[in-house]
């Protein structure tokens, strides 16, 4: 028995989307900028990984990615209770899209024509979707 949708316009619901993946995309920037800081782990060894978890716990850039992360899930769960999960789901390529983009312009990555050709394929389809 499916449970009576939320009144959440198209509009809102597009935009709690997409403050949901701006969200999660600045915790994935926040935990590479941190990891970065704390460097490569050997998680071949109990010491290395306990490195790394205290590398994490120290680290303000890897917690506020991480709190990030819950934010946007709590968005998320707030979309999921009002739109249906096939028009929700694939706004989520975006992502990929936004950090191409801040990999390129903000991390200073390398980032080939093809990715470029990659998150023009995502767009195209996320436009596609979203409007069936």
């Amino acid at each position: 028995m499916e449970k009576e949708r939320s009144n959440l316009s198209l509009t809102k619901s597009i935009l709690l989307i997409l403050l949901s993946i701006v969200i999660a995309v600045g915790g994935q920037v926040l935990l590479k900028i941190g990891l970065n800081k704390i460097g490569s782990v050997n998680v071949n060894s109990l010491s290395g990984l306990g490195h790394l978890f205290l590398g994490i716990i120290k680290s303000p850039m890897v917690m506020a990615g991480l709190f990030c992360y819950v934010i946007s899930a709590a968005i998320w769960l707030v979309v999921l209770s009002a739109v249906e999960l096939s028009f929700a789901y694939p706004f989520i390529g975006l992502t990929y899209v936004l950090i191409l983009f801040i990999s390129k312009f903000v991390l200073k990555e390398g980032v080939n024509p093809i990715r470029w050709v990659g998150a023009a394929i995502i767009t195209i389809g996320v436009v596609v979707i979203s409007r069936g």
